[in-house]
C-alpha cells in the first residue's frame, strides 16, 4: 500500500511540473499555440491553479511564477500607475536669478526717478543718527512720504490694468486690490500722535503692493519688479531705522529748536 502511493504521488508530481512548465513557456514567450503545439484550455489552467493550492506537498517553482505571472498580468491595468509630468514650480520672489538682471534694461527716466524717490527715506534717519536726537516731526515727515507713496503704488497698477491690451486685464482682482495700498496710506496717517503704529502700516502697506506685483498680479515687466523690490527694501529699513532711533535717543521737536534760535 506504501509503494502504490508513493507512486500516485510520483505520477502526480511529474505531471504537475510537466504542466507547469509548458504553461510557463506559452506565458514567457507570449506565442499564440500551433495546432500541433501543446495546448491547455482556460478551464484546465483554473482546476490546475486550485490543485496546487490543495496538494499536501511543496509546489514547483514554476507554478509559483506562473500564478504570480498571472496576477502580474490580468492587474496591470487596475494598479498602473500614471505618469504624471513635473510641473515647473511658478517664480515668485526668484529674483537674484531671473528679475535682476534685467534691472538695467528699464528706461532710464523711471530707474533715475525710482532711486531719487529713496531720498526722503534715506534722509530721516540719517539726520537723526547723525544729531543724535530723535525728531519726531522728521519721523512723521517719512511716514507721510511712505503713505503718498503707497498711493502712487496703487495708482499705477491701476493705470497699468485699464489700457487696452494691457497683460493686466481691468478686473476685479487687480483693480480692487489696487485701492488696498491707499487704503493702508490713509489709516497710517490717522496715527499721527503714534509713529510706530504710522510706520507700521506704511510697512505692511508696502510689503504688501510688492506682494501683489510679483507674485499675485501678473502683468509688470521684470525690470520693473526689481526696480520695485529694491525701493521697498530700502524704504522698509529706513522706517525701521526710525523706529529703532526713536527708542534710542532722546526727543526733540523742531519748533523748540526754532524758537531758541530766534
Amino acid at each position: 500500500m506504501f509503494s502504490s502511493v508513493a507512486r500516485r504521488y510520483l505520477l502526480t508530481s511529474w505531471r504537475v511540473q510537466s504542466l507547469a512548465t509548458h504553461m510557463l513557456k506559452s506565458v514567457v514567450t507570449c506565442v499564440a499555440p500551433q495546432p500541433n503545439s501543446f495546448h491547455i484550455p482556460q478551464a484546465q489552467r483554473r482546476l490546475f491553479v486550485a490543485h496546487c493550492v490543495q496538494l499536501p506537498y511543496r509546489r514547483p517553482a514554476g507554478t509559483c511564477v506562473l500564478i504570480k505571472g498571472q496576477q502580474f498580468h490580468s492587474s496591470t491595468q487596475s494598479h498602473k500607475r500614471k505618469k504624471t509630468q513635473e510641473e515647473p514650480q511658478e517664480r515668485e520672489l526668484d529674483l537674484l536669478r531671473y528679475d535682476m538682471k534685467d534691472l538695467m534694461k528699464g528706461p532710464k527716466p523711471a530707474l533715475y526717478l525710482g532711486f531719487s524717490g529713496l531720498i526722503p527715506f534715506v534722509c530721516a534717519p540719517l539726520l537723526m543718527a547723525v544729531t543724535e536726537v530723535y525728531y519726531p516731526d522728521v519721523a512723521f515727515a517719512q511716514v507721510a512720504y511712505g503713505a503718498s507713496i503707497l498711493s502712487f503704488l496703487g495708482g499705477a497698477r491701476w493705470g497699468f490694468a485699464l489700457p487696452e491690451g494691457s497683460p493686466a486685464k481691468p478686473d476685479w482682482l487687480n483693480l480692487a486690490n489696487s485701492v488696498v495700498p491707499s487704503l493702508f496710506a490713509w489709516v497710517a496717517l490717522l496715527f499721527r500722535d503714534s509713529i510706530t503704529e504710522s510706520s507700521v502700516m506704511v510697512i505692511m502697506g508696502l510689503g504688501i503692493a510688492l506682494h501683489y506685483d510679483l507674485a499675485l498680479l501678473p502683468g509688470y515687466p521684470s525690470w520693473f519688479k526689481a526696480l520695485r523690490t529694491i525701493l521697498t527694501l530700502v524704504a522698509t529699513f529706513s522706517l525701521v531705522a526710525t523706529l529703532i532711533i526713536k527708542n534710542v535717543y532722546p526727543e526733540k521737536k523742531l519748533s523748540e529748536i526754532f524758537q531758541k534760535n530766534n
